[in-house]
Parts: C-alpha cells; sequence; structure tokens
C-alpha cells in the first residue's frame, strides 16, 4: 500500500522510542486532539527565526530544529488551538531532539558507524516510491513545496541526516543491548491495565480491520508489441554505441521508468538481490563505464550502465522501454483472472497458482495481514463489500499506472475483525512490550544526561508570553 506521503516528505519521527504510553506524561499526546471545524493556522511558527535551543555536551540544538519538529507533527496530525498547546509542543520536541543527541552522541562513544551507502540507499529508496506515486517530476517538486521544502536537494539533505542519526539511535540500542548495559524492566499487571485508558485515548478506537492473500495479474504486451519495443530499445543502444556520453541525457528523454527517468536513470546503490534475477545478474557483472547489452526483464527491455563500483553494491544507470498493451491485452488478462479464480475455488493450490500467475514485478505483495480496512485502495474496499472469511472474491481491477492499463487481483478473505473498542486481551502483549521499551530507553537515556553536559537555553513558554 502507498506510503503517507506527506508525513514522509516532512520528516520521520525524531527519536526512536515511543512514549505514548508512559504514564508520567499523563494525557494523550497532542496528535489525538481534535480541532474545531473553523480551527486556524495563527500559531504556526516560520523556520528562519534562530538561534540555540539547547546545548548537549559539544552540540547544538537550533531553535529552527524545533520549529521544524512543530511543523512536521502538525503535517502528521497534531492540532494546535492555543499558544499554551504550542509551547508544550514545542517543550516535547525540543526533549525528544536532546534525547536523540544523547543517543547519537552514546553512538560515536561506542564506535558505531553508519556508511553513506546504507544511508543513500534508504533515501534512494523512499525516494524512487514517492516518485513512483506521480504522473511527473513537476507535480513531485510541487509536493515538496508544499510541504516547506525550497529544493529537492534540500528534502534530500534533510532525509540524509534523519535517517543516519535514526540508523545511530536504533543501533547504539541493540549494542547496549547486546552488551547487557541496558535492563530488562519488568511490567505489571496492574500497570497494564493502569496503561489501558491512555492506550485507548492515544489510538482511538479500533478500526475494521481485514487480511488477505491474493494473486495479481498483470496485463502482459502480445508479441508484436514486444517486437516494436525491442526494435525501439536496439536503436537506442545503436545511438549509445556511438556517444556513450549521451546516456543520462538520453535516460531523460526516452526511459519509461517514472521513478528514475528525471534522474538520468540513476538507480543509485543496490546490492546483490534487490533487483529482478535477470537485470541484477547484468548489473553486477558490468564493468564500470561499460554500456551492457539488451536485457529483457518482467518490466520489458533496458539497457544499463554501471556508474561505481565497491565491495558487494554497485551503483548503476538504466533507460527501460516498456512493450506497449492496449485493451486487448486486458481483455485477455481478465480472462486469465477469471480461470485462476475458478481453479482456486475448486481446490487448486494457492501457492502453485501464486507461482504462475502472480506479479512479482508489481510491487503488490502476496500476504497482507490485519491491514486496516479504511486504508485499502477504493477498489479493494469495493470488491470487500458483503465477503466473508476464506471468501474467495471474484477478480477486480486495479490500475497500473506504468503501463496505462489495469491489471486483475484475485484475493481471498483470511482475517475480518470489525471496527470497535478495543478490549485489555487484544492489546495487553503490546501494551506489556511498549512499556519495557519506553522504560528502558527512559532510563538510559536518563543516565546518559547525567553524564553529559546539557542545557537548556530556549523557554517555549516564555516565547508564548512574548507579544
Amino acid at each position: 500500500m502507498m506510503l503517507t506521503l506527506r508525513s514522509v516528505l516532512t520528516g520521520a519521527a525524531m527519536i526512536a522510542a515511543p512514549v505514548s504510553l508512559s504514564l508520567a506524561q499523563g494525557a494523550p499526546p497532542a496528535a489525538a486532539a481534535q480541532p474545531p471545524a473553523n480551527a486556524t493556522t495563527d500559531t504556526t511558527k516560520a523556520l528562519p527565526i534562530d538561534g540555540i535551543a539547547a546545548v548537549v555536551g559539544d552540540q547544538v540544538v537550533l531553535v529552527s530544529e524545533v520549529l521544524a519538529g512543530v511543523n512536521a507533527a502538525r503535517a502528521r496530525g497534531a492540532r494546535i488551538e492555543t499558544a499554551k498547546d504550542l509551547a508544550k509542543l514545542e517543550s516535547d520536541i525540543l526533549e525528544q531532539l536532546i534525547d536523540a543527541e544523547l543517543l547519537v552522541q552514546k553512538a560515536k562513544e561506542e564506535k558505531i558507524e553508519v556508511t553513506d551507502v546504507e544511508v543513500q540507499n534508504d533515501v534512494s529508496d523512499t525516494e524512487r516510491k514517492i516518485r513512483s506515486q506521480f504522473k511527473t517530476d513537476p507535480e513531485f517538486r510541487n509536493a515538496l513545496k508544499d510541504a516547506g521544502f525550497g529544493s529537492i536537494e534540500e528534502w534530500r539533505k534533510m532525509q540524509v541526516d534523519q535517517v543516519k542519526r535514526n540508523r545511530l539511535q536504533q543501533q547504539v540500542m541493540q549494542k547496549l543491548q547486546r552488551d547487557g548495559k541496558v535492563t530488562s524492566v519488568n511490567v505489571t499487571e496492574t500497570e497494564i491495565a493502569e496503561a489501558f485508558p491512555l492506550f485507548k485515548a492515544s489510538v482511538g478506537p479500533k478500526e475494521a480491520r481485514v487480511g488477505m492473500r491474493q494473486i495479481v495479474v498483470a496485463t502482459r504486451p502480445s508479441e508484436a508489441a514486444k517486437k516494436r519495443a525491442r526494435q525501439k530499445i536496439d536503436s537506442l543502444r545503436v545511438e549509445l554505441e556511438k556517444h556513450p556520453e549521451d546516456f543520462e541525457t538520453m535516460a531523460k528523454k526516452e526511459s519509461m521508468d517514472p521513478g528514475s527517468k528525471e534522474l538520468g536513470g540513476d538507480l543509485g546503490w543496490n546490492r546483490r538481490g534487490r533487483m529482478v534475477p535477470e537485470f541484477d545478474r547484468m548489473m553486477f557483472a558490468l564493468n564500470p563505464g561499460v554500456i551492457s547489452p539488451v536485457v529483457e526483464t518482467s518490466f520489458g527491455f533496458h539497457i544499463m550502465r554501471v556508474d561505481r563500483v565497491q565491495p558487494a553494491e554497485v551503483k548503476a544507470r538504466h533507460i527501460l522501454i516498456r512493450p506497449d498493451v492496449d485493451s486487448t491485452d486486458e481483455a485477455r488478462a481478465r480472462t486469465t483472472a477469471d480461470s485462476v479464480a475458478k481453479a482456486w475455488r475448486s481446490g487448486g493450490s494457492y501457492d502453485s497458482l501464486s507461482v504462475k500467475y502472480h506479479d512479482d514485478a508489481g510491487g503488490e505483495e502476496k500476504t497482507i495481514p490485519e491491514y486496516p480496512r479504511s486504508e485499502l485502495p477504493e477498489p479493494y474496499r469495493n470488491a470487500l463489500e458483503g465477503a466473508k472469511l476464506n471468501d474467495i472474491m471474484a477478480p477486480f481491477p486495479i490500475p497500473d499506472p506504468s503501463a496505462g492499463v489495469s491489471k486483475f487481483v484475485v484475493a481471498q478473505v483470511t482475517f475480518l475483525d470489525e471496527a470497535g473498542e478495543y478490549t485489555l486481551g487484544e492489546v495487553r502483549d503490546r501494551i506489556r512490550s511498549q512499556l519495557a521499551e519506553e522504560r528502558k530507553m527512559r532510563r538510559l537515556i536518563d543516565t546518559l544526561k547525567k553524564q553529559t553536559y546539557v542545557s537548556v537555553r530556549y523557554d517555549p513558554a516564555k516565547q508564548a508570553m512574548m507579544p
């Protein structure tokens, strides 16, 4: 299913540990508050204001970082109705930033390193996924602008910094736990019962959830269309033989991969096994600067070039030409989906049918466990109307934006849970685990604060009283 675009554009959580069940907080987080219909945004603060919000060890936390965190929280749903609400949120964000900096410094002390390749892989993956949700590059850039970024480079820089810091926080916690320096915390049944009302207040009513396993039948091109696409990419390969320096320009002009087209075909750094097998084998066989022969995969026809190589990873570009598909091909796919559903209902093996017919290249997972019904794409929600547990639904179409046609889903309902209030029995283990993790994290951070110079210079409450 799709990423929540705006929350991704505006940044991820600033610290690895959750705080929503910490009983010391005393109230649900600001994001749980529902604004009145006429709520305004008068309390929004612009980012250019700067200064030192806190000093942690030999590092500073800037006021602009606090305000950026506030704006990101608002983009994720936090609502501010008064200056007091804003001051409380700023204080919470500042505390999270200080905690995060303490963990990052501890990671450096423990000599934990996060490689640029790891970070760039994560950022490149995120960018490709987000770009694929837009039809054009201008639409993507406009979304960045709406989220408060002046340029894509500014967004990438923020993503790199956040990914690196988040990885350091996660890895230092894992190392300290392995080394026995983070002690386990017992959580009693009484404490779970006391946290249960806060849990319900923070997460809201239980949404209706559904689980499925599915076979997605793609619309495949005809042999004639594949022949035309092959002729097209062969002609591009001939041009590149004459002018290899034009690879990036040609990718921007001709490639049919929306995720890399505007980047000159850049796929970033990739380890073995991340691409489909035919592509993967060629990518790791190429020497840097050499243009590959034409490679056919389930996506279409590719020409690739490896730009850089390091142990177990390569940085490559490609040009993709997809064969055209039309309504005749779509009708043929629907007929195939009908036959798959019939065979499945007649006792056919799901595993065998999925191996033969599922579109592995399309990105749809075979299994969807306990997914919120309201967050399913509309075609899934419509198909599920009236469906019962274990039903194999009639094939239904979903869009294939890259091909401009539909593909067809054959799905079986494997889990159904109606909306309503959570019971303690349903979430007991979840609350126990979350409380234990929070307390281990809190205990570690409190210890680090005692060992590190921390000076808070920014008081949101005083700022709120200023004219």
